[in-house]
């Protein structure tokens, strides 16, 4: 059987990585796998991704990702004989160039300050119920169409001629001149539509620019580049290194999710999932958006996904909350308790009282990074309840209400959408998590399959290997493609829901 090999650079917020993917055998009749077919990864660079704060204002270092970027290709392509290279990565951030092609500016960083207060309709002169008719895209302040409003008469909007996403504006330099070439524009400009959608000015029924929209928002429409779609070749990756040479750089589910749910290894459309890591995306995959009063009143959103489905979800708070906690209690000298492995937290949290202590896991009080055990103490004892004395008890706090959390999402995605889930698939880092797990099914009443970890990176290599002819040409062949190659768990619900239900009562959520 023939393998075909490819790059994916999954780029996050704090970090990226570059991971080289095989795919083995390809699509056979029907567009199902074939024979032993199968996907190994191999992690052929890792580096970090600092923001930089300079003049008050906090930037990407997109100079340094890129260089890292171009370092980590070199890399992989002197370990295997690369067919293709695909770059995925956070969404609503972007980049300008002027006239001459050149960018005007470092990126800003989604969490700079500059739209902060700012309500949608006042800085985009669009009312909300408006934007959200045409996009389906929830209110988050730091939304790319806000950060324009922000940037209105500046300097750097003035002299922009186009806006490029962050996996967009690398994509054009990767497939512009080598060094030597002299002078000149880098590669085609382009806007792949899944990372697109979060900028909330994509008509996500029509999957074109929301041209209308830009103009009352007093937006300049010629701004935006043409949109790709998922599987275009874009070009010969050029000046990272010879053995990239004519390797094709070709667009994938750019947005991290988009590519995460197109691995989520599904048998039916009747499933919802949760992309689990810092942040949870829980949702559920339809063929049409949902643009209810509803449904933007309960601020889900409607990204795009490849091949006309439409990711209907929300953010939730995620493993964010444990981290915190481990890394207070890390920190702490001469603390009356040892530091633990996570493995040993999660073992006695375990054998603790379930839905004993149980917080609002969405409450921006645990946004901040700081004590995270502190926090939890004192939101519930504002409320008259008692807290957590030890860690193993903090941290079935912190699971039960993640579990809590996901319940009520999951139930209003299903009631939003008139689409009901049979199965919930966990994919990301969290799906390691086997408490996390079994508490999610038990809280939903649903069974869980964990797993693919790896999932962003497996997306982003099986849209590339599609493009080439290396995988199944169609989503349900490639999640079968993706069954046939992950180690899967699935976790089967406990007991009833009386006991999760109590728990939602005490905390006002239903």
């Amino acid at each position: 059987m023939t393998a075909t090999i490819v790059a994916a650079v999954d780029l996050g917020a704090s970090g990226g990585r570059v991971i080289a993917g095989q795919v083995t055998g390809g699509p056979a009749a029907g567009g199902a796998p074939s024979g032993a077919a199968g996907i190994e990864l191999a992690e052929a660079s890792r580096f970090p991704n600092e923001p930089v704060r300079a003049g008050g204002t906090l930037y990407w270092d997109i100079l340094r990702l890129h260089g890292a970027v171009t370092a980590g290709l070199a890399t992989a392509a002197a370990r295997f004989p690369l067919a293709g290279v695909g770059i995925d990565s956070w969404g609503v951030d972007y980049g300008l160039l002027d006239a001459a092609g050149a960018l005007v500016g470092n990126p800003v960083h989604y969490r700079d300050g500059r739209t902060e207060g700012a309500s949608a309709a006042a800085s985009t002169g669009v009312p909300f119920a408006d934007l959200y008719a045409a996009t389906g895209i929830q209110h988050l302040p730091f939304n790319t169409i806000y950060q324009l409003a922000a940037a209105t008469g500046t300097p750097a909007l003035a002299a922009a001629r186009s806006l490029l996403l962050i996996p967009d504006l690398l994509a054009y330099w990767l497939t512009g001149p080598g060094e030597g070439a002299g002078p000149g524009a880098p590669g085609a400009i382009g806007a792949e539509v899944t990372n697109a959608s979060t900028t909330a000015l994509l008509d996500v029924s029509a999957r074109t620019w929301a041209t209308g929209l830009m103009k009352r928002a007093g937006l300049d429409p010629a701004l935006f580049p043409p949109l790709r779609q998922p599987g275009e070749v874009i070009g010969p990756v050029t000046g990272a290194s010879a053995a990239l040479a004519g390797v094709p750089l070709i667009t994938v589910a750019s947005h991290d999710t988009a590519s995460a749910v197109v691995a989520v290894p599904a048998a039916g459309p009747h499933f919802a999932y949760i992309s689990s890591g810092t942040w949870s995306l829980v949702g559920l995959e339809l063929p049409a958006p949902v643009l209810s009063a509803a449904s933007r009143e309960a601020n889900f959103t409607n990204e795009a996904g490849i091949d006309g489905t439409v990711r209907y979800l929300r953010n939730v708070s995620g493993l964010w909350l444990l981290q915190e906690c481990v890394r207070h209690w890390g920190g702490r000298a001469g603390s009356a308790e040892p530091a633990h492995s996570l493995d040993a937290l999660l073992a006695r949290a375990a054998a603790a009282e379930p839905l004993r202590f149980v917080v609002d896991a969405e409450d921006p009080a645990f946004l901040p990074p700081g004590d995270m055990p502190g926090r939890i103490a004192a939101w519930l004892a504002a409320r008259g309840l008692p807290a957590p004395r030890t860690r193993g008890e903090v941290v079935r706090c912190v699971l039960d209400s993640l579990a809590l959390a996901y319940r009520r999402a999951l139930l209003q995605a299903q009631e939003l959408s008139g689409r009901h889930a049979d199965v919930i698939h966990v994919v990301g880092g969290g799906s390691r998590n086997d408490l996390l797990c079994q508490l999610t099914a038990d809280a939903a009443g649903l069974p869980v399959v964990a797993g693919p970890a790896e999932a962003t990176a497996l997306g982003n290599v099986l849209v590339q290997a599609r493009a080439l002819g290396a995988a199944p040409g169609t989503l349900a062949g490639m999640r079968a493609l993706v069954r046939a190659s992950a180690g899967l768990r699935q976790f089967g619900p406990a007991g009833d829901q009386r006991g999760w239900q109590a728990a939602s009562r005490r905390l006002g959520t239903g």
